[in-house]
């Protein structure tokens, strides 16, 4: 007569936490992390952070890590740091608060591990539909998780409602929406009487924009954003499905970074005459990133007053998303979608998901 053995489980390895990212979304994220830990807060340990230029192990002092992190000379070589450290095993999770096009590629790399992937960068889910589809593959064949709240929305319940309509047989019919906190800001305070060059200044010494504001009005960040809406909503689209208006000038985007401070006035005529236009015509100026079944554009345009864009302030996204189920009232998700705290308490929220999934 045999005797049957039991399987014994894999014992339970609780997670531990990479960062990627140590500027000001990746410090916000550790100054928040350190908070909640004090607060009682159960979270992964966090192992090691890491930027372009060096990797720390975190060793109970995330705060003395990013110090030195950032305080590290440049690198000569191509290898990032982050390749060096010690191996990510399944159930880890990274967070990504870079803006990286390479970190982005590695996303699918690290699902496919088994390794969860937290974050705000856009480049993973909204840049090229085969980018897109390989995350969504890896996750699929390892079942690990893909946090991305905080690339839309900075954190709002934005994603998490599109997918759960559409996962409830809601069929989306079109979504439309201010999606850049930094050009909501500027058209919220612009009044058609100081130049528009002085908004822009203002709103990068905030902290709104990126230390190059050309990157927030070329339109190329809500292009992503809207690309990553529109896969929730399952339209396969590719970035040159998306008709793009920027705002800046041929002459100022051939720049270098370090002139387009004193060329920033190239923008304020160009801006007046279309604020005037909608002066003219009892409207408002929105950037806009809007898609169908049929078209998705992104680009400056008036607006009505009463409409459903139009309200909202500050660094508010307003997203009015249309649907059979909202044929004739959209659902509108509103609230700020800019800011390096608000975007580190999203990805935290996503760890903590993650983490307490089990």
């Amino acid at each position: 007569m045999s005797t049957v053995v039991p399987l014994r489980a894999a014992a339970y390895r609780a997670p531990r936490l990479a960062l990627l990212g140590t500027g000001v979304v990746g410090s916000a994220l550790v100054a928040r992390y350190q908070r909640l830990q004090s607060a009682g807060l159960a979270l992964p340990p966090l192992a090691w952070l890491a930027n372009s230029r060096a990797l720390h192990d975190c060793a109970g002092a995330p705060q003395r890590a990013l110090e030195e992190a950032n305080g590290a000379a440049a690198r000569r070589d191509d290898l990032p740091p982050w390749a060096e450290a010690e191996a990510l095993h399944a159930g880890d999770i990274v967070i990504d608060a870079t803006a990286s096009d390479a970190v982005a590629g590695w996303h699918a790399e690290w699902l496919s591990r088994g390794v969860h992937v937290v974050t705000a960068n856009k480049l993973g889910a909204g840049s090229g539909w085969s980018r897109a589809q390989a995350i969504v593959q890896a996750c699929a064949a390892s079942g690990a998780r893909y946090g991305d709240a905080a690339t839309v929305g900075a954190g709002l319940p934005l994603l998490r409602s599109l997918r759960a309509l559409v996962a409830g047989g809601d069929r989306i019919h079109r979504v439309e929406g201010v999606l850049s906190g930094s050009l909501a800001w500027l058209f919220n305070h612009y009044d058609g009487m100081r130049p528009f060059s002085g908004f822009v200044r203002q709103a990068r010494q905030a902290g709104y924009t990126e230390p190059d504001p050309r990157i927030d009005l070329s339109g190329e960040d809500v292009r992503r954003k809207l690309l990553i809406l529109a896969r929730a909503a399952g339209l396969p689209l590719e970035p040159a499905d998306v008709r793009v208006e920027s705002l800046v000038p041929a002459e100022l985007a051939a720049l270098p970074l370090d002139s387009v401070d004193g060329a920033l006035a190239q923008l304020d005529a160009p801006v007046a005459a279309r604020f005037k236009e909608a002066y003219r015509n009892g409207g408002r100026l929105r950037f806009v990133g809007r898609f169908d079944r049929e078209r998705a554009s992104v680009g400056l345009q008036v607006l009505p007053e009463d409409h459903p864009l139009c309200g909202g302030s500050g660094t508010d996204n307003r997203v009015a998303i249309y649907s059979d189920r909202y044929d004739e009232q959209p659902l509108v998700v509103q609230g700020p979608g800019a800011g390096a705290g608000i975007t580190a308490a999203a990805l935290l929220d996503d760890v903590l998901a993650i983490a307490t999934a089990r």
